[in-house]
């Protein structure tokens, strides 16, 4: 015996249930605009910020004493008509942080630059680092 689902009364059963053919074509529909979603979100992600006016890699660094380091950062503009600045870093044996300078690379012809930078460290360091590099320079290490 196969109940007819229009014949049943609303007010006691509630609202006929859609087929599993609807109940398909919504949750494919609803999987559809999620992806969607997700996409624009993943794309707009990327163009803000995967994309960089400027990079900066590690050229070398030198190790002076347990107190200070040298680090040299190759710095590649997209603009090198534009001041960037760079933070540079020098790390201990566990890996933490132990030295930072903020280091202005002023504009100049070439795209690629290396620019070298003298840090201390309140452990003995162990190597340099780049942390990254910006285009929005800070007031305080603008020249005036």
């Amino acid at each position: 015996m196969n109940p007819d689902p229009v014949s049943r009364p609303e007010g006691r059963y509630g609202r006929p249930r859609l087929s599993p053919r609807a109940r398909r074509r919504v949750a494919i529909g609803l999987g559809v605009l999620v992806a969607a979603g997700a996409t624009a979100v993943a794309v707009f992600g990327y163009q803000q910020h995967a994309t960089s006016d400027v990079t900066g890699s590690l050229a070398g660094y030198q190790l002076i004493d347990d107190e200070t380091a040298r680090v040299t950062i190759s710095v590649t503009r997209a603009d090198p008509s534009r001041p960037v600045h760079c933070i540079v870093r020098v790390r201990s044996i566990d890996g933490s942080e132990t030295g930072r300078r903020e280091v202005l690379v002023p504009p100049s012809n070439d795209t690629t630059v290396q620019v070298t930078t003298t840090l201390k460290s309140s452990r003995p360091p162990v190597m340099g680092d780049v942390y990254g590099c910006g285009t929005d320079v800070p007031a305080y290490l603008r020249p005036n």
